[in-house]
């Protein structure tokens, strides 16, 4: 069986399509995910009957929600051994010619990046094959290959999806902060579309609008859903108030999400030492990079600005409490030091605020 996973502009709450996604409903284990059951046919020529029972179930499904009033494009998956099949482009539109009333632009094919390394040049050529038809290719899993440039240089897709571990983590891991920048600035430059996958909270979603990403899916959207539940969920959803209030923010803003996510890694780093499930020192104060950008570049682009007199001072209290409890777990007293997190953790919260307090105070 087919289930659908909403995409949509956060900002706007339009659902802008759907990304096709197979289970196996197996008489005795129940729904299986494609991870239990892809696999094992992976190199067998039964990985493509299922891939042209993908194409034509999805077709049937978007007919149907038409009846319904429901008028979204689809996305499915492909896999290397289908789509580097000689017959991949004739059985494509054969499939199509089935579905008078669909356009070929109402369906999607995408295609892991790490799929298209097999053979670039016959990628490269069916993709431009099946542009022709009108039928648009998505590169999935962005970021996670090798070749990334050369892909966006010779592969003619008309989107690029984040791979979702860049996003999960991206809250409080400024290596995949950095890593989802450095994709939307190639996007961005390379005139590609861009959806985020991963969105699982609204905080996620913020801090993707923030870095100029409108287009996301995720469980924070919504989960894969049955072919029937899809129309309803459509009419009903509502993007979440904060992200439509949310304009990106400008480049001189980038650091400050960036030190946001810094101070929060450090933080986190400072519970793991104090929980004993790391046995290194987190950063002392002087080789901190949020430290480092308060001192030379927040007073640059901030000056004068309210929320900025007060972070200089909440960092220095943050890393004076954190230096004693780590003290006071390094003299023999682990649980005491460990009792008193909840005191970090506000002095966190109270400085992150400050910060996002200091992207909306800046003018755009």
């Amino acid at each position: 069986v087919l289930y659908y996973q909403p995409k949509v502009n956060m900002r706007t709450g339009e659902v802008v399509g759907a990304e096709a996604l197979i289970r196996w409903q197996h008489p005795g284990r129940g729904l299986l995910s494609p991870g239990v059951f892809l696999p094992v046919i992976e190199n067998h020529p039964l990985a493509v009957d299922i891939g042209e029972w993908v194409v034509a179930t999805a077709l049937t499904q978007i007919e149907c929600w038409r009846e319904d009033g429901l008028s979204i494009p689809v996305s499915i998956n492909v896999g290397a051994r289908q789509l580097l099949q000689l017959s991949f482009v004739p059985r494509l539109r054969e499939i199509l010619s089935g579905f008078p009333s669909i356009r070929p632009g109402d369906l999607e094919i995408e295609v892991l990046e790490t799929s298209a390394l097999e053979d670039l040049d016959r990628v490269s050529a069916v993709i431009d094959e099946c542009r022709e038809m009108g039928v648009g290719f998505s590169l999935d899993d962005f970021g996670t290959g090798y070749s990334s440039l050369t892909y966006l240089k010779r592969l003619s897709v008309n989107q690029l999806k984040i791979d979702q571990s860049f996003v999960r983590d991206m809250l409080d891991d400024p290596d995949d902060l950095s890593i989802l920048g450095g994709v939307l600035s190639l996007a961005n430059a390379f005139r590609r579309q861009v959806i985020a996958e991963g969105v699982e909270s609204v905080d996620h979603g913020t801090m993707l609008l923030q870095l100029g990403c409108e287009l996301a899916q995720g469980y924070g959207i919504a989960r894969p859903m049955p072919a029937g539940d899809l129309p309803v969920w459509v009419r009903s959803w509502r993007p979440d108030p904060a992200w439509s209030r949310l304009p990106p923010v400008s480049r001189d803003d980038l650091p400050v999400l960036f030190a946001i996510v810094e101070h929060r890694a450090w933080i986190r780093a400072v519970e793991a030492y104090l929980g004993g499930t790391r046995d290194s020192l987190p950063l002392v104060h002087h080789q901190c990079r949020f430290a480092a950008w308060l001192k030379d570049e927040a007073p640059v682009l901030h000056a004068g600005e309210p929320a900025l007199q007060s972070l200089g001072a909440l960092h220095e209290e943050a890393h004076a409490l954190a230096s004693g409890l780590c003290e006071l777990k390094a003299n023999g007293f682990p649980e005491q030091a460990f009792s008193r997190l909840g005191e970090l953790q506000s002095l966190r919260d109270a400085l992150i605020d400050a910060l996002q307090k200091l992207v909306k105070e800046h003018p755009h």
